[in-house]
């Protein structure tokens, strides 16, 4: 079974990791190689070492991964193997092998797993023992203790990055069920307002007694059937408002003052849901206004259209209206929501009725 790939944040920190260690323990071997030169007694050795600590921190630097790792290996046994002509006190452990096989160690941690690590890491330590003596031993439990410690880091770092991923992955998940969510009741009242406007005026023109005809009816139904059931349109189509509204005026029961000034063209779907909000406040003015006449004004908002009804009549409550009743909730207010604008109802009893449609690119 393969292991799962990285998360972006984790595959980030590897890499970044990954980038650093190789310079940081050049930078870090060549100064304490600088300084072990000035220490030490022998020129020769010293000068001969922190020349291989030199190439060698060259490839940590420039070469691949599987080079910076062998050339470590030699950089921190020669030094090791050779503290008896670097260090100035007889018998002491050398500071000069002690830094190089501990920065080595640990930073091999940020690259390499522990089965490579590992057996070169005692390969060096038996190195240092054997030229160093008994003052070495203490130095190579502390090397191990660090070297565990830097893993042990390296690894809660990574377990912290994964949990950074997974926590990002699921809060990307929730959020795209979230929209998907809003998208779905988007449609759902899409598609009860779209009915509200269609079949239920049909039934209620055919209850009124207002078409008699069953062909008459029939064609109502027919036209209904074929709006409910229609393919999807093209959304950023641009279209003409002021045409579509000017159909919905043609043949309405109450007369209706029109004022129309120039407005940009919009995408369909926004002068669809434009022109089906006007259609129903037209629709419930002469249900339910008792008014003589409505008025209907076109006219450009910032960046936008804006479309008003007023009518003189009733009035009524926006507060009382019950949550079962779609006519100004749903097929006015949130057909305007869900097409990315605005419906303000203004109303009182006795007042008249100004409905407020906004539309507008941002």
């Amino acid at each position: 079974m393969t292991a799962s790939a990285p998360g972006p944040v984790e595959a980030q920190f590897r890499a970044s990791v990954a980038r650093f260690a190789g310079p940081a323990r050049a930078v870090a071997t060549a100064a304490v190689g600088v300084f072990g030169v000035v220490a030490a007694p022998g020129a020769f050795p010293a000068f001969g070492l922190l020349a291989v600590t030199l190439v060698a921190g060259a490839a940590d630097v420039f070469a691949g991964r599987r080079t910076s790792f062998a050339l470590g290996v030699v950089r921190a046994g020669a030094v090791g193997a050779c503290q008896p002509w670097i260090t100035s006190v007889p018998g002491e452990a050398s500071l000069w092998a002690v830094n190089v096989l501990t920065i080595t160690a640990i930073t091999w941690q940020w690259e390499h797993p522990p089965r490579l690590t590992g057996p070169a890491l005692v390969v060096l330590l038996a190195v240092g023992i054997t030229a160093g003596g008994g003052d070495w031993l203490p130095v190579a439990l502390r090397v191990v203790v660090e070297t565990v410690l830097a893993r042990l880091a390296f690894v809660l770092l990574i377990r912290s990055t994964s949990r950074t991923d997974t926590a990002r992955a699921e809060q990307a998940a929730l959020e795209r069920a979230a929209a998907l969510d809003r998208d779905r009741r988007r449609r759902e009242r899409e598609y009860l307002a779209l009915l509200h406007d269609t079949a239920s005026a049909t039934f209620l023109t055919v209850a009124s007694g207002a078409a008699a005809d069953p062909s008459a009816v029939a064609g109502y139904a027919a036209r209904d059937l074929a709006i409910l059931t229609g393919s999807p349109r093209e959304e950023d189509t641009p279209a003409d408002l002021e045409a579509g509204l000017r159909a919905t005026l043609a043949g309405r029961a109450l007369p209706v003052e029109a004022v129309w000034e120039p407005v940009p063209l919009i995408p369909a779907s926004a002068a669809l849901a434009l022109v089906r909000a006007a259609e129903e406040a037209l629709r419930n003015a002469e249900r339910h206004s008792g008014a003589d006449s409505v008025s209907l004004r076109l006219g450009a908002s910032p960046d936008g259209v804006a479309v008003t009804i007023t009518d003189d009549g009733a009035g009524f409550d926006p507060a009382s209206v019950p949550l079962a009743r779609r006519g100004v909730r749903g097929s006015v207010v949130e057909r305007m929501r869900a097409a990315g604008g605005t419906a303000e109802v203004t109303s009182s009893p006795g007042a008249g009725t100004v409905v407020t449609l906004r539309w507008s690119r941002g």
